[in-house]
């Protein structure tokens, strides 16, 4: 029990520092503390950061004590490896629409190349949901075929975090784009594709 607390206080940790270097509040701060010209290396460091600040968490799922929870038996784990298998495909496909150097960060090796997208992206997997990163992601982790009680912890608390970030995200874009987002969110769902809560 000591251990899985431990593991949900190490994901609360890195949820919390991950949300909050990407809030608008706390980038303007560096943007004035550094300057632009070391500004524009924010969004690499900010994924270098995330995803080294993950590995601790990563190895905790592995010595910790742990228990089975499930095996997806055959033929249905053929059912879930292709469901992974898509929901990477999706993912590459979502990340080259949304501009992968600019996501990435890389575009700070690349001259004359601007650091935002000055539009908003409404097409290609844009047009079926508004946030194809974070359902292929979900998709990804909870078709995984071979569950265990630290995997079922683990993806219970990304999930969670998922949804609160594509919450405060969508707030982030309603001030960026305004009306012109309020009217795209109204016309496509958030993550399952066809399901929509509008009022």
């Amino acid at each position: 029990m000591v251990n899985d607390y431990l593991l949900v206080f190490a994901l609360f940790l890195w949820s919390l520092v991950h949300s909050l270097l990407a809030s608008l509040k706390v980038k303007s701060l560096f943007a004035r503390l550094l300057g632009n010209s070391t500004f524009r290396y924010y969004r690499l460091m900010y994924n270098i950061f995330a995803g080294v600040s993950f590995l601790p968490i990563l190895g905790l799922m592995f010595i910790m004590p742990d228990k089975q929870v499930y095996t997806i038996p055959k033929p249905w784990i053929t059912v879930s490896l292709l469901a992974q298998i898509l929901s990477i495909l999706v993912l590459v496909i979502g990340l080259k629409q949304t501009g992968a150097v600019d996501f990435l960060g890389l575009n700070v090796f690349i001259e004359d190349v601007k650091p935002e997208r000055q539009n908003l992206n409404t097409s290609g997997l844009y047009r079926i949901v508004r946030h194809p990163l974070y359902s292929a992601g979900l998709v990804f982790l909870w078709c995984s075929p071979v569950m265990t009680m630290n995997y079922l912890l683990v993806y219970t608390c990304l999930t969670v975090y998922i949804l609160i970030g594509a919450y405060f995200e969508e707030r982030k874009l309603l001030v960026e784009y305004g009306d012109v987002y309020r009217e795209y969110r109204q016309n496509v769902p958030m993550l399952i594709p066809g399901l929509k809560w509008n009022k």
